[in-house]
Protein backbone atom coordinates (compact mmCIF):
# COMPACT_ATOMS: atom_id res chain seq x y z
CA UNK A 1 0.00 0.00 0.00
CA UNK A 2 2.84 2.42 0.84
CA UNK A 3 4.36 1.86 -2.59
CA UNK A 4 1.02 2.58 -4.32
CA UNK A 5 0.68 5.82 -2.37
CA UNK A 6 4.24 6.77 -3.31
CA UNK A 7 3.49 6.01 -6.96
CA UNK A 8 0.37 8.16 -6.85
CA UNK A 9 2.29 11.06 -5.32
CA UNK A 10 5.05 10.68 -7.95
CA UNK A 11 2.45 10.65 -10.74
CA UNK A 12 0.76 13.82 -9.46
CA UNK A 13 4.11 15.57 -8.99
CA UNK A 14 5.22 14.63 -12.52
CA UNK A 15 1.93 15.87 -13.99
CA UNK A 16 2.25 19.17 -12.11
CA UNK A 17 5.82 19.60 -13.35
CA UNK A 18 4.87 19.08 -17.00
CA UNK A 19 1.78 21.30 -16.59
CA UNK A 20 4.03 24.09 -15.34
CA UNK A 21 6.53 23.63 -18.17
CA UNK A 22 4.01 23.04 -20.98
CA UNK A 23 0.49 24.59 -20.75
CA UNK A 24 -0.91 22.17 -23.34
CA UNK A 25 -0.19 19.20 -21.09
CA UNK A 26 -3.41 19.47 -19.05
CA UNK A 27 -5.76 20.00 -21.99
CA UNK A 28 -8.60 17.52 -22.43
CA UNK A 29 -7.34 16.41 -25.84
CA UNK A 30 -3.87 15.66 -24.48
CA UNK A 31 -5.31 13.75 -21.51
CA UNK A 32 -7.26 11.55 -23.91
CA UNK A 33 -4.12 11.20 -25.99
CA UNK A 34 -2.18 9.93 -22.95
CA UNK A 35 -4.90 7.38 -22.15
CA UNK A 36 -4.86 6.12 -25.73
CA UNK A 37 -1.07 5.95 -25.78
CA UNK A 38 -0.86 3.79 -22.65
CA UNK A 39 -3.40 1.17 -23.76
CA UNK A 40 -1.00 -1.01 -25.76
CA UNK A 41 1.71 -0.90 -23.11
CA UNK A 42 -0.81 -1.57 -20.35
CA UNK A 43 -2.08 -4.75 -22.00
CA UNK A 44 1.48 -6.00 -22.39
CA UNK A 45 2.30 -4.99 -18.81
CA UNK A 46 -0.72 -6.83 -17.40
CA UNK A 47 0.52 -10.06 -18.93
CA UNK A 48 4.12 -9.32 -17.95
CA UNK A 49 2.98 -8.91 -14.34
CA UNK A 50 1.79 -12.52 -14.22
CA UNK A 51 5.06 -13.76 -15.73
CA UNK A 52 7.33 -11.74 -13.45
CA UNK A 53 5.29 -12.75 -10.41
CA UNK A 54 6.32 -16.35 -11.14
CA UNK A 55 9.96 -15.27 -11.37
CA UNK A 56 10.03 -15.37 -15.17
CA UNK A 57 10.37 -12.86 -18.01
CA UNK A 58 8.95 -12.54 -21.53
CA UNK A 59 11.07 -10.65 -24.05
CA UNK A 60 8.98 -11.71 -27.03
CA UNK A 61 5.88 -9.53 -26.49
CA UNK A 62 7.02 -6.68 -28.76
CA UNK A 63 7.60 -9.05 -31.66
CA UNK A 64 4.30 -10.80 -30.93
CA UNK A 65 2.53 -7.45 -31.31
CA UNK A 66 3.94 -7.23 -34.85
CA UNK A 67 3.18 -10.88 -35.66
CA UNK A 68 -0.39 -10.69 -34.36
CA UNK A 69 -1.02 -7.43 -36.18
CA UNK A 70 0.28 -8.76 -39.49
CA UNK A 71 -1.69 -11.99 -39.10
CA UNK A 72 -4.95 -10.23 -38.28
CA UNK A 73 -4.74 -7.77 -41.18
CA UNK A 74 -3.69 -10.50 -43.65
CA UNK A 75 -6.53 -12.86 -42.77
CA UNK A 76 -9.09 -10.07 -42.58
CA UNK A 77 -8.13 -9.09 -46.14
CA UNK A 78 -8.04 -12.68 -47.44
CA UNK A 79 -11.39 -13.71 -45.95
CA UNK A 80 -13.15 -10.36 -45.92
CA UNK A 81 -14.07 -11.04 -42.31
CA UNK A 82 -13.03 -8.79 -39.44
CA UNK A 83 -13.78 -11.48 -36.85
CA UNK A 84 -11.66 -14.07 -38.67
CA UNK A 85 -8.77 -11.62 -38.82
CA UNK A 86 -8.96 -10.83 -35.11
CA UNK A 87 -9.28 -14.50 -34.19
CA UNK A 88 -6.30 -15.40 -36.39
CA UNK A 89 -4.14 -12.66 -34.88
CA UNK A 90 -4.86 -13.67 -31.32
CA UNK A 91 -4.47 -17.37 -32.16
CA UNK A 92 -1.02 -16.65 -33.63
CA UNK A 93 -0.02 -14.83 -30.45
CA UNK A 94 -1.36 -17.66 -28.29
CA UNK A 95 0.82 -20.02 -30.31
CA UNK A 96 3.95 -18.08 -29.37
CA UNK A 97 2.75 -17.94 -25.77
CA UNK A 98 2.21 -21.69 -25.73
CA UNK A 99 5.70 -22.23 -27.17
CA UNK A 100 7.20 -20.01 -24.48
CA UNK A 101 5.22 -21.72 -21.74
CA UNK A 102 6.00 -25.22 -22.97
CA UNK A 103 9.74 -24.63 -23.18
CA UNK A 104 9.90 -22.86 -19.79
CA UNK A 105 7.49 -25.03 -17.83
CA UNK A 106 8.06 -28.49 -19.27
CA UNK A 107 11.50 -28.36 -20.92
CA UNK A 108 12.77 -26.33 -17.94
CA UNK A 109 14.70 -23.89 -20.12
CA UNK A 110 15.61 -20.41 -18.79
CA UNK A 111 12.81 -17.89 -19.58
CA UNK A 112 15.29 -15.23 -20.67
CA UNK A 113 16.85 -17.50 -23.32
CA UNK A 114 13.53 -18.98 -24.47
CA UNK A 115 11.80 -15.65 -24.98
CA UNK A 116 14.91 -14.11 -26.53
CA UNK A 117 14.67 -16.87 -29.13
CA UNK A 118 10.93 -16.57 -29.70
CA UNK A 119 11.36 -12.80 -29.99
CA UNK A 120 13.35 -13.44 -33.17
CA UNK A 121 10.99 -16.20 -34.33
CA UNK A 122 7.89 -14.01 -33.98
CA UNK A 123 9.62 -11.11 -35.74
CA UNK A 124 10.63 -13.40 -38.60
CA UNK A 125 7.08 -14.75 -38.90
CA UNK A 126 5.79 -11.17 -39.09
CA UNK A 127 8.08 -10.55 -42.07
CA UNK A 128 6.88 -13.71 -43.82
CA UNK A 129 3.65 -11.88 -44.74
CA UNK A 130 5.74 -9.41 -46.76
CA UNK A 131 7.73 -12.07 -48.60
CA UNK A 132 7.13 -10.53 -52.04
CA UNK A 133 7.44 -6.91 -50.87
CA UNK A 134 10.06 -7.17 -48.16
CA UNK A 135 9.21 -5.11 -45.10
CA UNK A 136 6.16 -3.36 -46.56
CA UNK A 137 3.19 -2.81 -44.21
CA UNK A 138 -0.19 -4.42 -44.81
CA UNK A 139 -2.99 -1.87 -44.93
CA UNK A 140 -6.50 -2.34 -43.61
CA UNK A 141 -8.87 -1.95 -46.54
CA UNK A 142 -11.52 0.77 -46.46
CA UNK A 143 -14.17 -1.94 -46.55
CA UNK A 144 -12.94 -3.12 -43.13
CA UNK A 145 -14.56 -0.20 -41.33
CA UNK A 146 -15.20 -2.23 -38.18
CA UNK A 147 -11.52 -3.15 -37.96
CA UNK A 148 -10.46 0.48 -38.43
CA UNK A 149 -12.87 1.71 -35.77
CA UNK A 150 -11.74 -0.79 -33.14
CA UNK A 151 -9.08 1.62 -31.85
CA UNK A 152 -11.79 4.20 -31.07
CA UNK A 153 -12.62 2.10 -28.01
CA UNK A 154 -9.09 1.69 -26.69
CA UNK A 155 -9.90 3.11 -23.27
CA UNK A 156 -12.88 0.74 -22.96
CA UNK A 157 -10.66 -2.22 -23.83
CA UNK A 158 -8.08 -1.00 -21.31
CA UNK A 159 -10.65 -0.97 -18.52
CA UNK A 160 -12.15 -4.33 -19.49
CA UNK A 161 -8.77 -6.08 -19.66
CA UNK A 162 -7.64 -4.43 -16.43
CA UNK A 163 -10.71 -5.52 -14.46
CA UNK A 164 -10.55 -9.03 -15.93
CA UNK A 165 -6.85 -9.41 -15.13
CA UNK A 166 -7.37 -7.89 -11.67
CA UNK A 167 -10.08 -10.42 -10.82
CA UNK A 168 -8.03 -13.27 -12.28
CA UNK A 169 -4.92 -12.39 -10.28
CA UNK A 170 -6.41 -11.36 -6.96
CA UNK A 171 -9.67 -13.29 -6.67
CA UNK A 172 -9.14 -16.70 -8.29
CA UNK A 173 -7.23 -19.86 -7.47
CA UNK A 174 -5.04 -19.33 -10.53
CA UNK A 175 -3.95 -15.95 -9.19
CA UNK A 176 -3.12 -17.45 -5.79
CA UNK A 177 -1.10 -20.15 -7.54
CA UNK A 178 0.79 -17.48 -9.49
CA UNK A 179 1.86 -15.75 -6.28
CA UNK A 180 2.70 -19.07 -4.63
CA UNK A 181 4.94 -20.24 -7.48
CA UNK A 182 6.86 -16.97 -7.48
CA UNK A 183 7.09 -16.81 -3.71
CA UNK A 184 8.45 -20.32 -3.13
CA UNK A 185 8.39 -22.83 -5.93
CA UNK A 186 9.17 -25.87 -3.79
CA UNK A 187 6.65 -24.94 -1.11
CA UNK A 188 4.00 -24.47 -3.81
CA UNK A 189 4.77 -27.93 -5.21
CA UNK A 190 4.50 -29.53 -1.76
CA UNK A 191 1.07 -27.97 -1.23
CA UNK A 192 -0.21 -29.67 -4.40
CA UNK A 193 0.05 -26.75 -6.83
CA UNK A 194 0.98 -27.74 -10.37
CA UNK A 195 3.95 -25.43 -10.86
CA UNK A 196 4.44 -26.40 -14.50
CA UNK A 197 0.78 -25.88 -15.41
CA UNK A 198 0.79 -22.48 -13.69
CA UNK A 199 3.96 -21.39 -15.48
CA UNK A 200 2.59 -22.57 -18.83
CA UNK A 201 -0.66 -20.68 -18.22
CA UNK A 202 0.97 -17.34 -17.43
CA UNK A 203 3.00 -17.39 -20.65
CA UNK A 204 -0.12 -18.37 -22.60
CA UNK A 205 -2.00 -15.48 -20.99
CA UNK A 206 0.80 -13.05 -21.79
CA UNK A 207 0.81 -14.19 -25.40
CA UNK A 208 -2.94 -13.66 -25.67
CA UNK A 209 -2.74 -10.14 -24.26
CA UNK A 210 0.13 -9.34 -26.65
CA UNK A 211 -2.10 -10.59 -29.46
CA UNK A 212 -4.92 -8.28 -28.39
CA UNK A 213 -2.41 -5.42 -28.23
CA UNK A 214 -1.23 -6.26 -31.75
CA UNK A 215 -4.77 -6.18 -33.14
CA UNK A 216 -5.49 -2.84 -31.44
CA UNK A 217 -2.18 -1.42 -32.67
CA UNK A 218 -3.03 -2.35 -36.25
CA UNK A 219 -6.47 -0.77 -35.90
CA UNK A 220 -4.94 2.42 -34.51
CA UNK A 221 -2.55 2.77 -37.47
CA UNK A 222 -4.97 1.32 -40.08
CA UNK A 223 -2.12 -0.97 -41.01
CA UNK A 224 0.22 -3.65 -39.70
CA UNK A 225 3.97 -3.27 -39.90
CA UNK A 226 6.41 -6.17 -39.40
CA UNK A 227 8.74 -3.77 -37.58
CA UNK A 228 6.05 -2.71 -35.10
CA UNK A 229 6.48 -3.33 -31.39
CA UNK A 230 10.17 -2.47 -31.29
CA UNK A 231 11.26 -2.10 -27.65
CA UNK A 232 7.68 -2.61 -26.41
CA UNK A 233 8.96 -5.31 -24.08
CA UNK A 234 11.15 -2.68 -22.39
CA UNK A 235 8.16 -0.41 -21.81
CA UNK A 236 6.08 -3.28 -20.42
CA UNK A 237 8.82 -4.43 -18.05
CA UNK A 238 9.35 -0.83 -16.96
CA UNK A 239 5.66 -0.41 -16.10
CA UNK A 240 5.69 -3.64 -14.08
CA UNK A 241 8.82 -2.92 -12.04
CA UNK A 242 7.92 0.73 -11.50
CA UNK A 243 4.54 -0.54 -10.30
CA UNK A 244 6.26 -2.50 -7.54
CA UNK A 245 6.34 -6.07 -8.85
CA UNK A 246 9.55 -7.74 -7.71
CA UNK A 247 11.83 -9.39 -10.26
CA UNK A 248 12.38 -12.19 -7.74
CA UNK A 249 8.69 -13.09 -7.98
CA UNK A 250 5.83 -13.42 -5.54
CA UNK A 251 5.36 -9.71 -4.80
CA UNK A 252 3.35 -7.18 -6.80
CA UNK A 253 -0.13 -6.27 -7.99
CA UNK A 254 -1.95 -5.04 -11.09
CA UNK A 255 -3.01 -1.72 -9.60
CA UNK A 256 0.65 -0.82 -9.26
CA UNK A 257 1.28 -1.98 -12.83
CA UNK A 258 -1.49 0.26 -14.18
CA UNK A 259 -0.19 3.27 -12.24
CA UNK A 260 3.30 2.46 -13.50
CA UNK A 261 2.03 2.38 -17.09
CA UNK A 262 0.23 5.70 -16.62
CA UNK A 263 3.31 7.26 -15.03
CA UNK A 264 5.52 6.16 -17.93
CA UNK A 265 2.89 7.36 -20.41
CA UNK A 266 2.79 10.77 -18.75
CA UNK A 267 6.59 10.85 -18.77
CA UNK A 268 6.80 10.06 -22.50
CA UNK A 269 4.01 12.47 -23.38
CA UNK A 270 5.53 15.29 -21.35
CA UNK A 271 8.98 14.77 -22.81
CA UNK A 272 7.49 14.77 -26.32
CA UNK A 273 5.64 18.03 -25.66
CA UNK A 274 8.91 19.53 -24.43
CA UNK A 275 10.62 18.34 -27.65
CA UNK A 276 13.15 16.22 -25.77
CA UNK A 277 15.17 14.13 -28.23
CA UNK A 278 14.16 10.46 -28.42
CA UNK A 279 17.68 9.35 -27.50
CA UNK A 280 17.35 11.16 -24.19
CA UNK A 281 13.93 9.60 -23.66
CA UNK A 282 15.44 6.13 -24.02
CA UNK A 283 18.08 6.98 -21.44
CA UNK A 284 15.46 8.33 -19.03
CA UNK A 285 13.40 5.14 -19.31
CA UNK A 286 16.49 3.05 -18.69
CA UNK A 287 17.31 5.04 -15.58
CA UNK A 288 13.72 4.68 -14.35
CA UNK A 289 13.97 0.87 -14.65
CA UNK A 290 17.29 0.78 -12.79
CA UNK A 291 15.90 3.04 -10.06
CA UNK A 292 12.79 0.86 -9.69
CA UNK A 293 14.87 -2.32 -9.38
CA UNK A 294 17.16 -0.58 -6.87
CA UNK A 295 14.19 0.47 -4.74
CA UNK A 296 12.82 -3.08 -4.89
CA UNK A 297 16.17 -4.45 -3.71
CA UNK A 298 16.28 -1.95 -0.84
CA UNK A 299 12.73 -2.88 0.19
CA UNK A 300 13.63 -6.58 0.22
CA UNK A 301 16.73 -5.92 2.29
CA UNK A 302 14.65 -3.87 4.70
CA UNK A 303 12.14 -6.70 5.12
CA UNK A 304 15.01 -9.12 5.62
CA UNK A 305 16.39 -7.01 8.47
CA UNK A 306 13.05 -6.77 10.27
Amino acid sequence: MKHLISLGVALIALACLFAALQPNFLTASNSVNVLEQITINSLLAFGMTFVILTGGIDLSVGSVVAFAGMTSVFFAAETGSFSVGVAAGIAAALGIGALNGGLVAFARLPPFIVTLGTMSIARGLAYVYTWENWGEPLYIDESQELFRSLANYQVVFLLVFFVTALVLLHFTRFGHYTYAVGGNREAARFTGISVRRTEFSVYLLTGGLAGAAGVLNASLLWSADPSAGHMYELNAIAAVVVGGTSFTGGVGNLVGTLIGAVLLGVLSNGLNLLNVHFSTQYMVKGMVIILAVLLDALRRRGRGND
